[in-house]
């Protein structure tokens, strides 16, 4: 079994997680089986209840675990679907040396950071490992080196260091090589970085340098005298177009190769899958232009799944994806929008802010016959907007909203009811749908059962399907043998779908999401016609 540990240092925001989940692609390219484990200091359990606007996009994995934004990156780059045993917190971690102390597993110890925490990740991250059958072990170290947080998980880097053979574990640190006044690359806030790291017991085995521009030499070889690693360890990762070119310019600079080396591992040859995909991405002929209507667009990381799936379908679609970003608020002060886009994309949500603004824009949407696509709760207000508009039921709205509607087509169930009390009414992770043949769905995922990933609690009301599907709209996808409606969409509209779901989470490079390829299809088609091209 190798380890490969990924560190930050100097600020946050630098892209330990790009840079893991490139070094994993490099990796998956030669036919290696790697497992990715992300660290993450702080005390919750997980990200669940993490505001957006300070932690970015909560993402769900296919077990229902709520995870940071990082992990979205492992599964795209590397391709693999992950769970919640891949995501290491501080409060996972104290909450099972707690409950081992109270069954008395401990035999009367005084439990201690020293060895009972750091025993604890050790264990975790070599059970994970090893239940894969991991090639390779690919671990980063959340937050920044000093930070108190994360003093544990590199104490118990440290002493896997220690454990493991030498060919069997490789550090790498990413820091900051800023430009002064002049346009010189400062290398100084690499060396205490480094000396920080190396004051823990920790010796980087690759630094990665951060730039706006690719390294000099002259840089290189500074860093590599001051900190103590090979020149041609000292990596140049300069602000890239376009994050999935970042493996490439870790190949450019022989990264792979040295880690092969360095881990004694067969340096094999590239799949070329990667450069193919990339390449197809540079060569997009056309250009499509999609409104994200939100509430959370001051911290694009929020929707950065929904980025990527729409890049994604661009880039199979032959197209680059242009993402115009509309805070749903500001529509409110009108009473009619208007929305210059080839498609519009209303996201999911929690919370009644910003919901009147979204649903303006459904409408707009709708009646101007514009490729639209609502995800979760986009999917519940477009079921509000078409009660509203189509069924004139003026007050229609969701119980989270309003408990005293006249018109509550999105409730929740009776046995949701029941639970709310006591708390916990969520639905997570992969669940079945089944997809009613002759709809746009079905065209789209040509398949009868899927599974996709959820993240919420209401649901459309039963009691308002029948008036709903009456007037036009109809419910092509549900779970739960009927109960629950998954995918809606407007036969008589260009392209209306909008899923309960999360789409999103399951795009990948090489499998793009359908929704989203049939709404970028349909975005491109759209823009043609207005501009006479068909």
């Amino acid at each position: 079994m190798k380890f490969i540990v990924v560190t930050g240092g100097v600020m946050s925001g630098l892209g330990k997680g790009i840079t893991a989940a490139s070094i994993g692609r490099i990796l998956v390219d030669m036919g290696y089986n790697v497992v990715p484990i992300k660290i993450d200091p702080y005390i919750n359990i997980d990200a669940g209840t993490m505001n957006p606007f300070q932690h970015g996009e909560v993402y769900v994995l296919k077990d229902g675990t709520e995870v940071d934004l990082d992990l979205g990156h492992y599964e795209r780059f590397i391709g693999v679907e992950l769970t919640g045993e891949h995501n290491i917190t501080t409060g996972k971690i104290y909450s099972r040396v707690i409950e081992k102390e109270r069954k008395g597993e401990y035999l009367g110890q005084t439990v201690q950071i020293i060895p009972h925490i750091t025993d604890e990740i050790k264990r975790w991250i070599r059970d994970v490992a090893e239940k894969r059958n991991a090639d390779i072990c690919l671990v980063e170290v959340g937050g920044t080196v000093g930070d108190i947080e994360s003093m544990p998980f590199l104490e118990a880097v440290r002493q896997m260091h220690n454990e493991e053979r030498e060919e069997d574990f490789l550090l790498v640190h990413v820091t900051l090589v800023p430009l002064d006044s002049g346009g010189e690359q400062k290398t100084k806030p690499t060396q205490h970085s480094v000396k920080e790291l190396r004051s823990l017991g920790l010796h980087p085995d690759v630094i990665v340098g951060r730039c706006k521009r690719e390294l000099e030499d002259s840089t290189k070889k500074k860093i590599s005298l001051f900190c103590d690693v090979p020149a041609e360890a000292v990596i140049s990762a300069k602000d890239a177009d376009d994050i999935y070119e970042v493996p490439l310019i870790f190949k450019e600079e022989r990264l792979d190769s040295y880690i092969a080396r360095k881990l004694r591992l067969e340096k094999r040859d590239s799949s070329g899958d990667w450069e193919s995909f990339v390449e197809k991405m540079r060569n997009a002929s056309e250009e499509v232009t999609i409104a994200v209507v939100g509430k959370y667009i001051d911290v694009r990381d929020s929707y950065i799944s929904i980025r990527e799936a729409l890049k994604i379908a661009g880039i199979h679609n032959s197209a680059k994806v242009s993402v115009i970003w509309v805070d749903s608020e500001d529509f409110e002060d009108f009473s009619e929008i208007e929305i210059e886009a080839d498609g519009i994309l209303v996201p999911g949500g929690f919370g009644q802010r910003g919901v009147e603004g979204k649903m303006m824009a459904i409408e707009y949407a709708r009646e101007n016959n514009i490729p639209f696509l609502g995800i979760c709760l986009g999917f519940q207000l477009s079921v509000i907007e078409f009660a509203r508009n189509v069924l004139e039921y003026d007050k229609a709205n969701s119980t989270e909203f309003d408990r005293n509607t006249p018109h509550p087509v999105i409730d929740l169930l009776p046995e949701q009811k029941e639970v709310e009390r006591l708390g916990g009414t969520m639905r997570l992770g992969d669940i079945e749908i089944t997809i009613k043949r002759n709809t746009v769905a079905y065209s789209l995922y040509r398949k009868e059962k899927i599974y996709e990933r959820h993240r919420h609690r209401f649901e459309v009301n039963p009691e308002y399907i029948d008036k709903l599907e009456g007037a036009g709209l109809v419910f092509s996808g549900h779970s739960d043998g009927g109960r629950r409606m998954e995918i809606l969409e407007i036969p008589s509209h260009r392209f209306f779908l909008a899923t309960q779901f999360h789409p999103e989470f399951k795009a990948k490079p090489f499998s793009p999401s359908p929704p989203f390829m049939g709404f970028v299809r349909s975005a491109i088609q759209f823009r043609r016609e207005m501009n006479g091209e068909t």
